[in-house]
């Protein structure tokens, strides 16, 4: 796939802070691809500035007011003018080769698609620990996340991300190295490029966000294996979902 168009699907929801800097990081891979590259920032239930942003910086903005993740990225797959879609949270950016290095390794043919390498914008040692764990479970079951990347056709053949509130990400990965073996060939992760992962979680919570909440939530985890998910999507919503709403009101 020389020479081959992208799109860059951006999720969003009340991203100001973080969506100028996010299309910058895209526009700098796309300078250094040369290539034609299309930015789509999706807007979800958005009540701030991040559509005028996004707009002003040369995405293309879309809507989703659903509260799933998976749906709004399908939002951006499904009107994606590109032949390979690449998706990136908007807290996140990524490194200036990544486009380039996508194109390379799709043009060998060997690969359905990939994820790619996660490094934090900052260390510190329970940061440290949660990247270890993350590894160890990306190179176990070599369903790599991060930024996500597969020709859009692909993406439409496996029905786009898992219609998942939490997750979907990991379960869309099984589906593309699913379909990868079923073609003879490989889901991958990119060797020399990686996403710039946002902290912001972590700068406002603390650092032991995710360990700590393994242990607080353990009653909602159990209950969830029993089929009352009500007090884990209260966990999700409150988490993801509503994060941003729920910092503007301390």
């Amino acid at each position: 796939m020389k020479g081959c168009t992208f799109s860059v699907v951006i999720p969003a929801h009340n991203e100001e802070n973080y969506v100028v800097r996010c299309i910058d990081s895209v526009k700098k891979a796309a300078a250094h691809y040369g290539g034609k590259v299309e930015i789509i920032v999706v807007c979800n239930r958005c009540t701030d500035r991040t559509a005028e942003l996004a707009e002003k910086n040369g995405a293309r903005v879309l809507y989703n007011d659903e509260r799933c993740i998976a749906s709004v990225r399908n939002t951006g797959i499904a009107e994606a003018k590109g032949e390979v879609v690449v998706t990136i949270d908007c807290d996140n950016r990524m490194t200036k080769g990544t486009l380039k290095e996508i194109a390379y390794l799709m043009a060998t043919g060997l690969f359905i698609g990939g994820g790619s390498p996660v490094r934090f914008e900052r260390n510190s040692l329970p940061l440290f620990f949660n990247d270890v764990l993350c590894k160890a479970g990306f190179r176990l079951t070599g369903r790599y996340c991060g930024i996500f990347w597969a020709e859009k056709k692909t993406f439409l053949e496996i029905g786009g991300f898992a219609n998942k509130k939490a997750m979907e990400d990991i379960y869309t990965a099984g589906k593309l190295k699913k379909l990868g073996e079923q073609r003879g060939k490989k889901y991958t992760v990119l060797r020399e490029n990686y996403l710039i992962n946002s902290t912001r979680k972590f700068d406002d919570m603390g650092d032991w966000l995710y360990f700590g909440l393994l242990f607080k939530s353990a009653g909602s985890l159990l209950s969830a294996a029993f089929g009352d998910r009500s007090r884990l999507d209260k966990l999700l919503d409150n988490l993801f979902y509503d994060y941003n709403d729920n910092k503007k009101k301390r």
